[in-house]
């Protein structure tokens, strides 16, 4: 038994395939197949139940697996250590953000990682956000990086930055050239809104009510860049965190104007899974990512 035939059961087990678990590692699926064979006679115990399809993995496989995942990460973090003794961060920090913190926020700070710490890889993915607390929770990222942050007792939270959000409108719309933008002035406005089953929704539809501000929701997506682009053509108005505008307000593309409400803010978070072990390259960017914190501020 050694490190790279438990690192290969544990790519089996996370995604769910001897032929994926295979190709990570470079061999062969039938030599896959064969390590666990191997594996399961040294440890005298079904691992995986090849009888079902998928294949189920065994109360005890989860259990092992669990235990290779965190001694397998006590090796990168004492081999991370080591070469950290050498002054050198190196390795790779694999980070799963919403589309609109990867495409508005992240890119500069990999950016300043990465021109710090040459050697170092940043993966960024773009998730929709209940894929990036699956992909932490199955190790398949360090660090996710979302929006109202779900409680889970697997994972740890770090708050990171609150966001001012602001009335986004076509520059030519009667409401662009106004200072502030009340309660009063969004009734009967086509409202392009983000789905129903996204926090953010519930958190602007709860303001709303609070306000009495009464719109037409005409259209509904799951991401910020479409809501832009249909009211940019005149679609509607939205509501919107104030970073994920300022390309397009500074060209004149879209107007944006502060709300007469100033607890409607975006606020994002840092996830990990809880009692993970950091090799010092997350460590080190991460403290990069909180160091950037931004707080609330009117636009």
């Amino acid at each position: 038994m050694n490190l790279e035939i438990l690192k290969l059961y544990c790519d089996i087990v996370r995604l769910r395939s001897f032929s994926q678990g295979a190709a990570a590692n470079q061999i062969s699926q039938s030599a896959a197949s064969q390590a666990i064979q191997q594996l399961e006679a040294e440890l005298d115990v079904l691992l995986i139940d090849r009888s079902k399809r998928p294949f189920m993995v065994t109360p005890e496989g989860r259990t092992f697996a669990e235990g290779c995942r965190a001694l397998l990460q006590g090796f990168e973090k004492v081999r991370a250590e080591i070469a950290s003794s050498r002054t050198q961060v190196t390795g790779s920090v694999r980070v799963a953000a919403i589309y609109s913190v990867g495409i508005h926020i992240m890119s500069d700070h990999m950016q300043r990682f990465m021109s710090l710490y040459p050697q170092v890889k940043v993966r960024l993915e773009y998730l929709h956000p209940h894929k990036v607390v699956d992909a932490v929770l199955n190790d398949e990222a360090d660090l996710g990086i979302l929006s109202y942050p779900p409680a889970n007792r697997s994972l740890t939270i770090l708050p990171w930055r609150s966001e001012t959000m602001v009335f986004v409108c076509h520059p030519t719309h009667r409401l662009a050239r106004r200072k502030i933008i009340t309660a009063a002035d969004l009734n009967g406005e086509n409202f392009i809104a983000f789905d129903a089953d996204l926090r953010i929704r519930k958190a602007i539809d709860r303001c709303l009510r609070q306000h009495d501000a009464r719109v037409k929701v005409i259209m509904e997506f799951d991401n910020i860049e479409t809501i832009k682009q249909a009211i940019a053509i005149g679609a509607g108005v939205g509501i919107l965190p104030r970073p994920t505008i300022l390309k397009e307000a500074g060209n004149r593309t879209l107007a944006a104007v502060p709300l007469a409400m100033p607890e409607l803010v975006r606020p994002l978070g840092i996830i990990h899974r809880r009692g993970k072990l950091f090799t010092p390259t997350i460590g080190r960017f991460l403290e990069l990512l909180r160091q950037s914190d931004e707080k609330p501020t009117p636009p």
